[in-house]
């Protein structure tokens, strides 16, 4: 069964472009892996500080391997002191097929 996520961060204004790289270097990592089917960023045009990622993954287990990417963790590790609060998971369901 595919897993869709949306992934928000809100990046403290003084990290804003630090946050960037960091998060676009996980697009670029996270698309190479088998089960990533749709790995997208968004940046916020009103708010500068939001982050979102729309993601796709193949199945839970696709998804649980990506967690254990050591890109994943170096973020985990890092990007909490440069974000305003935890990021924001939330597991959604296409509804309109």
């Amino acid at each position: 069964m595919q897993i869709n996520l949306t992934v928000v961060f809100k990046s403290k204004p003084e990290h804003i472009e630090e946050v960037r790289a960091m998060l676009l270097n996980l697009v670029e990592k996270s698309r190479e892996e088998k089960a990533c089917l749709q790995y997208d960023l968004h940046h916020g045009t009103k708010n500068p500080e939001i982050f979102i990622f729309h993601e796709i993954w193949e199945s839970q287990e696709g998804l649980d391997l990506h967690d254990q990417q050591p890109y994943i963790k170096k973020l985990v590790a890092e990007i909490p002191a440069l974000i305003q609060e935890p990021a924001g998971i939330y597991h959604t369901e296409l509804l309109n097929l």
